[in-house]
């Protein structure tokens, strides 16, 4: 794991189309912008397992009904 010290207003650049900026910090808090195309999808941690294990038992039932 790569590990970067920003302060706000720096942004940290991700291959050529994605860019995450340093909005703020409040306590343990940390706000960031990301700029990514639309064809990127970008989630919270929590948000992205909940999608991927709401897609693994879609995916059981259409393997079994074939």
């Amino acid at each position: 794991m790569l590990i970067l010290t920003r302060r706000v207003g720096e942004t940290l650049v991700i291959g050529d189309d994605v860019s995450i900026t340093v909005l703020g910090v409040k306590g343990n808090q940390v706000r960031v912008g990301i700029n990514a195309p639309k064809d990127v999808s970008v989630h919270r941690e929590e948000i992205y397992e909940r999608i991927h294990n709401e897609k693994i038992p879609e995916d059981e039932s259409n393997t079994e009904k074939s």
